[in-house]
């Protein structure tokens, strides 16, 4: 956006009445993006658990008792077989996730930037989410061809610290500048469910809409409550809630990637279809989504010729091999 829009702003937008708000966001989407596309990306989980950080929503933090199987950085031929499987059922990107606090000037880190390179020549979108960034290892990437930077601010800033304390919000922030001065785009969203309010939500939007550059790509997440993580019993957010904020992502940032993220699972398919109708579209294919359920190839297949859908078509990066 040209200008920052105040909270207030946001607020009267996020407020609407619910069919007024959709019925917007839905000309709006119609009037910036091909409405009836949806990338479909693929989350591999190239280093699981045993993470410092204390993240209440996250079953990979080594501080809590969870069910999640603990392992090491994958190697390379693996991660391409996994993403050769993605491509090969309808996936035009495929992000990796390692459970870090941040990347090191390592020999997993060397082996990351390989991963990039090898899945970028399969045709593929790449996108890494590895935790906090330098600007040299943000430009690593870019070499390598990593084509997006995943890094949530997950809530407001006023929140922040009641889900995470292990970090600051202007962590996360230097974060995605960095990513951004290294020409790669940004992917950056939130997740709703964890006891935040309405105003934490407004906040969080309105954060990323007034970033220097909007994110190309914002992830809307509903929390999976984990056994064993601080936010196990919090209670499920409706089909609404996630509408609204996919309406709201759509309005302020109009050609951006909304992406229909965890706790899809629990979205029926005609609520789904109302968060396509509302702006989503993007959605991560595959059972797991990192270590939560996420639905089959085969029902969202099913759903995209149900609501006459068609996947993104990929766009690599081009690397300059030295």
């Amino acid at each position: 956006m040209d200008q920052k829009i105040s909270l207030e702003a946001v607020r009267e937008i996020y407020t609407r009445p619910l069919l007024e708000l959709v019925f917007e966001a839905a000309t709006v989407h119609r009037n910036s993006n091909v409405h009836n596309e949806v990338q479909v990306s693929t989350l591999v989980s190239i280093k699981t658990g045993a993470c410092p950080e204390d993240c209440a929503y996250c079953p990979q933090a080594a501080r809590y008792q969870t069910d999640v199987d603990v392992h090491k950085l994958m190697p390379v031929e693996q991660v391409l077989e996994l993403a050769q499987q993605a491509k090969d059922s309808g996936s035009s990107r495929l992000c990796m996730g390692a459970a870090w606090r941040e990347v090191k000037d390592n020999k997993d880190f060397d082996r990351v930037l390989e991963m990039v390179t090898a899945v970028n020549g399969l045709g593929l979108e790449v996108c890494c989410t590895l935790g906090m960034l330098t600007d040299s290892q943000a430009q690593k990437l870019r070499d390598a061809g990593l084509y997006a930077y995943n890094h949530n601010l997950d809530t407001s800033a006023e929140y922040y610290d009641q889900i995470i304390t292990t970090r600051d919000y202007d962590d996360r922030l230097d974060t995605l500048d960095n990513v951004r001065n290294a020409g790669m785009t940004v992917c950056s969203g939130g997740i709703i469910g964890m006891g935040e309010t309405d105003d934490d939500r407004i906040g969080l939007l309105t954060t990323l809409a007034n970033l220097s550059t909007p994110p190309e790509s914002v992830p809307i997440n509903a929390l999976v409550p984990v056994e064993g993580t601080p936010l196990a019993d919090q209670k499920r957010v409706t089909a609404w809630e996630m509408l609204r904020m996919v309406a709201t992502a759509r309005i302020l940032m109009p050609t951006t990637v909304v992406r229909l993220s965890a706790g899809r699972t629990e979205l029926s398919a005609s609520e789904q279809a109302l968060c396509f109708l509302a702006g989503a579209n993007s959605i991560f294919a595959g059972e797991k989504l990192l270590t939560t359920p996420n639905p089959s190839v085969a029902d969202d297949a099913q759903l995209f010729e149900l609501l006459g859908l068609t996947a993104k078509e990929p766009q690599p990066v081009s690397v300059q091999i030295s």
